[in-house]
């Protein structure tokens, strides 16, 4: 009975942790949606297309979802260099966009969430904090 007991009490645990991270992720997502609007949406379009041979696709990123410190650190210092997303390559500038480490956090949970993209590990302020310049 103490088995069961203990077994209950551990599921009910984690349930309440993956709620938690789940609401935690939906709130960052609102707010990265907010963030995209103000400062990407222009470049990037609200379809997250980009256009071609000009500013990269979010959609459908292979780049965005497969070199995760890369892309936030495109956000925190601008980019600047060669890079190839989906097979095409881009070679532009972004201007650093003076968000503060909490803001890219929330719009890189956006923009890994949207447009077929699927991340289902959170991007916290702490992992973009950690994130440094490249000189």
């Amino acid at each position: 009975m103490k088995a069961f007991l203990a077994i209950g009490i551990t599921l009910i645990s984690i349930l309440l942790i993956n709620t938690k991270q789940d609401d935690t992720l939906k709130e960052s997502i609102k707010r990265g949606n907010e963030i995209y609007n103000d400062f990407c949406m222009s470049c990037h379009l609200p379809s997250g297309k980009g256009v071609v041979g000009a500013f990269p696709p979010l959609a459908n990123s292979d780049y965005l979802m497969e070199k995760r410190a890369e892309s936030i650190r495109s956000i925190k210092f601008g980019q600047n260099g060669e890079i190839t997303v989906n097979g095409t390559k881009y070679n532009g500038f972004m201007s650093t966009l003076g968000l503060t480490n909490e803001e890219i956090a929330d719009v890189m949970n956006y923009i890994t969430n949207s447009w077929g993209n699927k991340n289902d590990e959170i991007i916290t302020t702490e992992e973009v904090s950690n994130i440094k310049k490249i000189n």
